[in-house]
């Protein structure tokens, strides 16, 4: 029996997978915090699909996205993933990931970890919508605009308030699944 899930995913396996086992799901982990911050911000201007579609690519080129080897990427680096086929080949947005991964560790530093500072935007809790209809569906929020305002101040690059959303979504900090959707309680329940 098919399953009721949001209608963005379509018939498109790869994000079919991701709604089902990620999208909304409450992140406490550094690391994927800064996989969806890369993820998110090459997206900018493009479908997530077509991020999807690279993300092992991504992966592989950008060392399993770690931070702490990122933040040291030098000219030669950026030379040679702007000659990877299998990535989004934008030089601003790979300076800016690096320049991100930078002021992650600093972040980190000062509050002890990213998702300490991260989830003081919605006050520790995931938000929940209650969308009835994908047209009711938001792309930013006061606590998406607090964060881009607060992570450009710390030198993050691509963090526009409609980018910052869009994390909140992947991040888990905003459950914006349809009510009727499969994996909207169960998302709900895994904040418990």
């Amino acid at each position: 029996m098919e399953k009721n899930r949001c209608p963005w995913p379509q018939h498109h396996t790869l994000a079919i997978d991701y709604h089902d086992s990620e999208w909304g799901v409450p992140v406490h982990d550094d690391g994927k915090h800064f996989e969806f911050i890369v993820l998110d911000s090459f997206q900018a201007g493009l479908s997530w699909n077509t991020i999807l579609n690279k993300r092992e690519n991504f992966r592989r080129a950008f060392d399993n996205f770690d931070y702490h080897i990122i933040a040291g990427y030098d000219e030669a680096k950026v030379r040679a993933l702007m000659q990877d086929e299998g990535i989004i080949r934008n030089q601003l947005k790979i300076k800016a990931t690096i320049g991100n991964a930078k002021a992650f560790v600093e972040v980190q530093k000062e509050f002890g970890s990213f998702d300490r500072f991260i989830w003081q935007f919605t006050q520790g809790k995931m938000l929940v919508h209650q969308l009835r209809d994908i047209k009711e569906a938001i792309a930013s929020s006061p606590e998406s605009d607090a964060m881009s305002k607060e992570l450009k101040k710390r030198g993050f690059k691509f963090v526009g308030t409609t980018i910052c959303y869009a994390y909140m979504q992947a991040a888990g900090m905003v459950n914006d699944h349809l009510v009727d959707c499969f994996r909207y309680e169960e998302c709900i329940a895994s904040e418990r």
